[in-house]
């Protein structure tokens, strides 16, 4: 059920996502719903995972750039292959590695074939901080998906995987600005 049918909140008795976001008004369809609700959902997850990384003094992005810098492995891996690996779009990838090398987390060298391009790497100490976050982020991962069983989360993967595929398919489209891909991308970061 969703708040256009059920004043007193559907299935779980809570009240939806209209009522934790205390909105007077129905959502004008059950799309918005879905929209507002998975954004929602998103921001709690994010917020639950910001205060995790924030004990070794890091950001949900700059950790994220660091788990995609220990799968690269010694050879490391372009600046730009970075950026488009990210959970969130990163127009300030050069700032961000900026931090991350200024911290002693990361570093960076031009490669040798093609000067042009910036290879980065994990440091120790920043595999020394990932090791020191993999078990809390680990739990983090099992508290954000709740009391789900494993048939509810592969069903949720699916789905979320067809609104992801939706809106790369162009049948959703979405900003190339916000993606950094497509038309009116900057290539220059």
């Amino acid at each position: 059920m969703t708040s256009h049918d059920d004043e007193d909140g559907g299935e779980d008795g809570g009240g939806g996502i209209q009522a934790e976001i205390v909105q007077r008004r129905p959502f004008h369809s059950v799309k918005a719903e879905v929209a507002v609700s998975i954004l929602r959902t998103a921001a709690l997850i994010e917020r639950h995972f910001a205060q995790v990384v924030a004990q070794s003094g890091i950001t949900v992005q700059q950790y994220n750039v660091l788990r995609i810098l220990r799968g690269a492995g010694a050879e490391g891996i372009p600046t730009l292959v970075i950026r488009d690996r990210m959970i969130h779009a990163a127009p300030g990838i050069t700032r961000l590695l900026d931090k991350l090398e200024n911290a002693g987390l990361a570093r960076r060298e031009r490669s040798s074939p093609d000067r042009r391009q910036v290879l980065c790497h994990i440091t120790n100490r920043g595999l020394e901080t990932l090791d020191e976050l993999d078990e809390a982020m680990r739990v983090a991962d099992d508290v954000a998906v709740g009391d789900l069983d494993d048939a509810e989360q592969r069903q949720l993967l699916k789905l979320l995987e067809r609104v992801r595929a939706s809106q790369r398919s162009g049948e959703a489209p979405i900003d190339a600005a916000l993606t950094g891909h497509g038309p009116g991308a900057d290539p220059t970061d």
